[in-house]
């Protein structure tokens, strides 16, 4: 089975996990803005990255048989320093028109704080200007910040923004917050990534209980504990599950490609052929 990986950081992967995702169906990746693991502190750190992720990351993971798009933003972790954040929002433009980047995101909340509501705020403006699809990162649950509490503050702001919902992801949903995001007709975004987030038995009673439609599964596989072929497992444990074929599709690349469809720059390659890497030049 073909799969659409929407959502995962390859710039933090290696060509080996190129190769695992090419061998077990993985043929499209979309690779949202992130965190580095380290605040930066210069506006050209942000836009050396867009380009990266925008250019070479492309060319990388087409070398491995994988049609790669990117998604831009300042990430929420990097909204406390409001002066350089719209720094850099300042000279996204560019990138935001790029024809490889087909959403605004990673956007939302980390910690639920004024800072970031007003970078969140002024992003989700700048994609409604230009018809731009969204991806929203909903926080962690910790002892200081509830998820639950940060996707209803997510919602909320979504209702005022006056925008068409089915271009808009909210991301990172847990069986807490899968009751507010369905009240919406947004996607639902799922994420298998260990301890933090879901496994695929978890993903599949959320899929029991709600269902397929407006659904994406991801792995968001970064530099933690993750694993970018999370996708082909939840596959193969929905099929022990019962879900049948077509609904294991729908989940994993007719949902995918839908939602990224919506914007014409997605033009998904899915018989990119896989070179052999020992025939690579620097």
């Amino acid at each position: 089975m073909i799969i659409i990986e929407p959502h995962i950081h390859m710039y933090s992967r290696t060509t080996d996990d190129y190769t695992a995702m090419y061998k077990t169906g993985i043929r499209v990746a979309i690779e949202p803005s992130f965190w580095l693991g380290t605040n930066r502190r210069h506006a050209g750190t942000f836009l050396d990255y867009f380009e990266l992720i925008l250019g070479f990351e492309t060319q990388r993971a087409r070398r491995y048989g994988i049609d790669h798009y990117a998604c831009v933003s300042v990430n929420p972790k990097e909204s406390e320093n409001v002066a350089l954040a719209e720094e850099v929002l300042k000279g996204i433009g560019a990138y935001l028109d790029h024809e490889r980047c087909v959403a605004v995101g990673e956007i939302g909340f980390n910690l639920i704080t004024p800072n970031e509501e007003r970078v969140f705020l002024r992003q989700l403006e700048m994609a409604k200007e230009r018809g731009m699809l969204i991806l929203i990162h909903t926080p962690h649950d910790t002892p200081q910040v509830s998820k639950r509490h940060g996707v209803e503050r997510t919602l909320d702001i979504l209702r005022e923004l006056n925008y068409d919902n089915g271009r808009i992801i909210v991301d990172h949903n847990t069986e807490d917050t899968m009751d507010l995001t369905r009240k919406m007709p947004v996607w639902a975004g799922l994420t298998v990534y260990p301890y933090s987030k879901l496994n695929p038995s978890r993903v599949s009673g959320i899929l029991k209980k709600w269902g397929i439609e407006r659904t994406l599964v991801n792995s968001s596989a970064d530099w933690g504990v993750s694993d970018p072929c999370s996708l082909p497992k939840v596959a193969e444990f929905m099929a022990g599950e019962g879900f049948t074929e077509k609904q294991v599709r729908q989940l994993l690349f007719d949902n995918p490609l839908a939602f990224y469809s919506q914007t014409p720059r997605f033009k998904p390659q899915l018989d990119l052929p896989y070179v052999d890497p020992s025939v690579y030049q620097r």
